[in-house]
């Protein structure tokens, strides 16, 4: 039987959320079929080299978070269109993928139509070699404040004609994506809720234990790990806990506050919080461990997307999240959440320093808990994949 040939396309431009939950997809895909990522998106140092990657030329948010900018300052946002067009359509032509599944689209990433409907249409009417067609939707989309209608019309009509079904990445007892999208039961091909798209590795307790020996906290310490994901916002999370950490000298017990600022975190920034640092406050960009801390830490202090907040499912630890208050996506995942996980919701009244130290005090009460969340959407979405 001859092998499938995988093409899954993810186009990320503020965080890195959407191309960590698709490298976790493609992962459990590429272990029965040959899968090739095409990325969009700001360089993200990872090793994809269990994967075939297609580059395209980077686009990104604009530093107003409002519109696109190449990520090359050297070419015109119409030149990178033109030159993503043009090695997404090759990529196609040349390898004829079997599958091909676009993560968000046409869901989200309306932006990026320009280079996506012309495969879509090609592979439709038969131009290009036969491929079925899916889209990788996570949990809750981001809602519009206008033209809504117009949206929803726009994808039913787009799913339905070019898409051969949907994958949810959650999980149905907890969240339907029908809470974000009214118009779910006029698209007509197949849903599938996968469950939450959440990594897998346990630590051993060799790794457990050679976290806190790295940085010398002995085992009755409270170790605290803040993060906000990749690092585009969330700043003033980070220097609230550390202001706040401050203030926790004359407590009777230990505690070390380790911070993880995102890839994408502003350097000046990153040298302010490291002036304020001091002996028991330890800063890194970035870990492919994170959840190895989360097994070994006390509590986390978060933002509260997607993968952070599976992976404190995963980990069943104490939290406090922080929401992004663009959009009630997040929020609205941590509320549902705090009913099934030991997690508490931050507001901004809660990152004034004093607050956050009772925030903190009343969280590190709690113990971990073992949940019935289904956490397995990777391997479940690569089950359906195959099955097709």
């Amino acid at each position: 039987m001859q092998q499938l040939k995988i093409a899954y396309y993810c186009q990320h431009v503020l965080g890195i959320g959407h191309f960590h939950r698709s490298l976790a997809i493609c992962r459990a895909i590429a272990k029965n079929s040959s899968t090739t990522l095409i990325l969009g998106g700001p360089t993200v140092n990872v090793d994809c080299s269990d994967l075939g990657v297609v580059q395209l030329p980077g686009l990104q948010m604009d530093q107003n978070f409002k519109n696109l900018s190449p990520c090359n300052p050297n070419h015109t946002l119409k030149k990178t269109k033109e030159l993503r067009q043009e090695q997404l359509y090759d990529y196609f032509y040349h390898a004829k993928p079997n599958i091909f599944i676009t993560e968000l689209y046409p869901f989200g990433r309306k932006a990026f139509r320009f280079e996506l409907d012309p495969v879509l249409s090609e592979i439709a009417n038969g131009s290009l070699a036969p491929c079925k067609v899916y889209s990788s939707v996570r949990d809750i989309l981001v809602e519009k404040e206008t033209g809504r209608e117009k949206f929803e019309s726009r994808v039913v009509n787009t799913v339905n004609s070019f898409f051969d079904g949907v994958l949810i990445h959650s999980d149905p007892q907890i969240i339907t994506l029908d809470q974000t999208f009214n118009r779910l039961s006029d698209i007509t091909v197949p849903l599938k809720y996968t469950g939450f798209v959440s990594p897998k590795k346990q630590p051993s307790p060799e790794q457990k234990k050679g976290i806190r020996e790295k940085l010398g906290i002995p085992s009755e310490t409270k170790l605290i790990v803040a993060s906000i994901g990749g690092g585009n916002v969330g700043a003033e999370l980070l220097k609230s806990s550390i202001a706040a950490f401050h203030l926790m000298d004359n407590f009777p017990a230990r505690f070390h506050l380790q911070l993880f600022c995102g890839p994408y975190f502003s350097q000046k920034t990153f040298d302010q919080l490291q002036e304020n640092s001091s002996a028991n406050i330890t800063l890194q960009r970035f870990t492919d461990r994170f959840p190895e801390w989360l097994e070994v830490a006390d509590l986390s202090i978060s933002m509260a997307g997607y993968n952070t907040c599976m992976n404190l499912a995963e980990a069943g630890i104490p939290a406090l999240v922080y929401p992004f208050a663009q959009n009630r996506e997040q929020t609205l995942r941590a509320e549902t959440l705090s009913q099934q996980l030991p997690i508490g919701i931050l507001t901004d009244k809660d990152l004034q320093p004093a607050n956050l130290v009772r925030k903190i005090e009343k969280q590190l009460q709690l113990t971990r808990i073992k949940h019935r969340i289904n956490l397995n959407g990777a391997v479940e979405s690569a089950r359906i994949i195959h099955s097709t």
